[in-house]
């Protein structure tokens, strides 16, 4: 975490009104602010729609009644594809084909909610261009891509489920433990991939499989009917939190029974600020992203996992 001495938007000092320490995770897009007795934690937004949320005390109490999980890099090896398709809209909407993201961009690309990754790209690459563009010529590319790779000859590798995935979700349903599934892409983006990973796993339906799927819903276009998903993805808490809530029906109070997995920081704020204990896993930006402080536990693998449940 990093120090600060006061909060980005200005409202809290340290040393100020009761403020003890304001600290910002490592890629700065969630700021903790402490007092004596409680911590709040401040989302920014790249899009203009910042939100304050209290920090609620985490630990997992036995038995555990339910995980919740997050799909790309967690459930399935996808985060290369995704960022692919963000370079390519980023490269359409500079007219340049040979445009490349740079190492240092991608905790800014993944994780996040897909508007949050285009206006990113272009405050740093295209300052002037609109996310209005860039997101007609993302939706563009991922239905060309998702249409190839459902007609079986798409980008190869695009979605491989996570080594040792089935064999977890499987010791998970011995268990009796009940398991959501939470993504901040869209339904557009996030469906296909699942049925892919499904198919490949051999396990029947996910939506007969898992308890509860949450996605960021459908995008606002023109001439289409979209859903609230934009704004309020992770780091903010509310997909985790319908997950757990709506989803499994699992009171607030009964929140130290759940768990969350995450391989990304935006996601591992998610968890932390829906009031569940994160388990992070490698293969992701958390270390990038300086919030490995905020994970409960941390995992190599799946069976790893499973000796904190």
């Amino acid at each position: 975490m990093v120090p600060l001495q006061r909060c980005s938007d200005g409202l809290f000092v340290t040393g100020n009104d009761g403020v003890t320490t304001i600290a910002a995770t490592g890629d700065r897009k969630v700021e903790f602010i402490a007092f004596a007795d409680r911590t709040i934690a401040y989302v920014k937004s790249a899009l203009g729609y910042p939100a304050y949320y209290p920090v609620y005390p985490v630990r997992i109490d036995t038995p555990v009644r339910a995980v919740l999980m997050d799909l790309d890099g967690t459930s399935v090896h996808s985060e290369s594809f995704w960022v692919w398709i963000i370079q390519l809209s980023i490269a359409s909407l500079l007219g340049n084909p040979r445009f490349e993201l740079e190492e240092s961009d991608l905790p800014h690309v993944s994780g996040h909610s897909v508007s949050e990754h285009l206006q990113y790209c272009i405050d740093k690459y295209c300052p002037g261009l609109t996310v209005e563009n860039a997101r007609r010529f993302y939706f563009e590319h991922t239905d060309r891509e998702m249409q190839a790779i459902l007609e079986g000859r798409g980008k190869e590798g695009a979605f491989t489920p996570t080594p040792g995935l089935k064999e977890f979700l499987l010791e998970l349903k011995a268990r009796n433990i009940k398991i959501g599934l939470v993504t901040s892409g869209l339904y557009q983006k996030a469906w296909p991939e699942i049925v892919s990973a499904f198919q490949t796993l051999d396990l029947g339906d996910p939506k007969e499989f898992y308890d509860a799927i949450v996605t960021a819903g459908f995008a606002i276009r023109k001439g289409e009917v979209g859903t609230l998903g934009e704004l309020s993805p992770k780091p903010h808490p509310w997909l985790y939190a319908e997950a757990a809530r709506v989803g499994l029906g699992i009171d607030f109070a009964q929140r130290h029974h759940v768990v969350g997995i995450e391989d990304s920081g935006a996601g591992v704020c998610s968890i932390r600020l829906a009031g569940f204990a994160p388990i992070g896993v490698a293969g992701g930006n958390i270390n990038e992203s300086g919030t490995r402080a905020l994970c409960t536990h941390f995992a190599e693998r799946f069976d790893d996992v499973l000796s904190f449940l």
